[in-house]
């Protein structure tokens, strides 16, 4: 019997170790995509970083804007200097949890479906957002995922007339996240 109490004392111990972990990445990827009638703008940025609390569900996430790479340079340019103003506001930030965070077992293989909720800051402007998405476990590596779409004029970007019909009013944001374990 004290060998069953010892067992399932140091099951418990580890579960905890487990779930009041911390998970970092820099080399998360965001893409966005602005389809409008005229024109079909991409861009990628794989230089994210984001932390995940495994025991709150608590993640926080933040792009550099200048960082975002396009097909064509003179798109880079307008984005950075006419839209983003990326010099003003360098950065995009999310800061939330998950709302469901019982939905995913951190100690099991699987993918796990998720809604994830709080603050958006992008162009100096910042909105409450709740998006779906997908943590993966699989042999102790974490990853997450969500596709979503916000709309630009939410963030006070403004689009001159003469490219209206060149950008979309929403775009599409893809996130892909590989997480390492963040060591004290």
């Amino acid at each position: 019997m004290k060998n069953i109490c010892i067992i399932l004392s140091l099951t418990l111990i580890s579960g905890q170790a487990l779930f009041s972990q911390k998970y970092f990445t820099r080399a998360g990827k965001v893409t966005f995509t602005s389809e409008a009638p005229l024109e079909k703008i991409e861009a990628a940025n794989e230089k994210a970083t984001s932390v995940l609390d495994a025991a709150s569900g608590k993640m926080e996430f933040a792009v550099l804007i200048k960082a975002f790479q396009f097909e064509k340079a003179l798109m880079q340019e307008h984005f950075n200097e006419n839209y983003m103003e990326s010099s003003t506001f360098p950065k995009a930030v999310f800061k939330g949890q998950i709302v469901n965070p019982s939905a995913v077992d951190f100690s099991k293989d699987g993918i796990y479906e998720v809604k994830v909720a709080g603050d958006m800051t992008i162009h100096g402007v910042t909105k409450t957002i709740e998006v779906p998405g997908k943590i993966r476990i699989e042999r102790g590596e974490i990853s997450a995922s969500s596709v979503f779409e916000l709309t630009v004029a939410d963030f006070n970007i403004k689009i001159p007339a003469v490219v209206r019909e060149n950008i979309a009013k929403t775009v599409a944001v893809s996130i892909d996240l590989n997480y390492e374990l963040l060591k004290s």
